[in-house]
């Protein structure tokens, strides 16, 4: 997904990425086999264009994630920061480094990419 250009952007960006590390810090403690998360944005589409990816050790520990929990926290910090998504459960995609080593042989770039489909369509002018 596109790079923050513009000033505001960087901003948008820079509060977006705070606010997950809060959340990530939370779940590093408190979610077994939880690892790490990111995010990608497309800024002529943002906030619709939002992608937060979380990442787990295993497929295992993913699918017992408490998933709805794991949601409302992220969407609880990204409220804070004026950040509204509009369809979290396709906005918030759940994997695992096991499923990244077997399918993309741990090129984590390339399975974020094809994550891109994932994004809502464009808002309609």
């Amino acid at each position: 997904m596109a790079k923050p250009r513009s000033k505001t952007e960087k901003k948008i960006d820079n509060n977006i990425r705070q606010a997950l590390t809060v959340a990530c810090d939370h779940f590093l403690e408190d979610i077994p086999g939880f690892q790490w998360l990111t995010h990608q944005v497309n800024y002529t589409n943002y906030p619709a264009s939002l992608l937060i990816t979380c990442v787990f050790d295993t497929m295992e520990n993913s699918k017992n994630a408490d998933i709805a929990s794991i949601q409302k926290l992220v969407l609880t910090k990204l409220l804070k920061i004026g950040v509204k998504l509009k369809s979290p459960e396709r906005q918030i995609i759940f994997d695992s480094e096991e499923a990244c080593t077997m399918e993309n042989a741990g090129q984590w770039a390339e399975r974020l990419e094809k994550t891109k489909g994932r994004a809502l369509p464009k808002n309609r002018p």
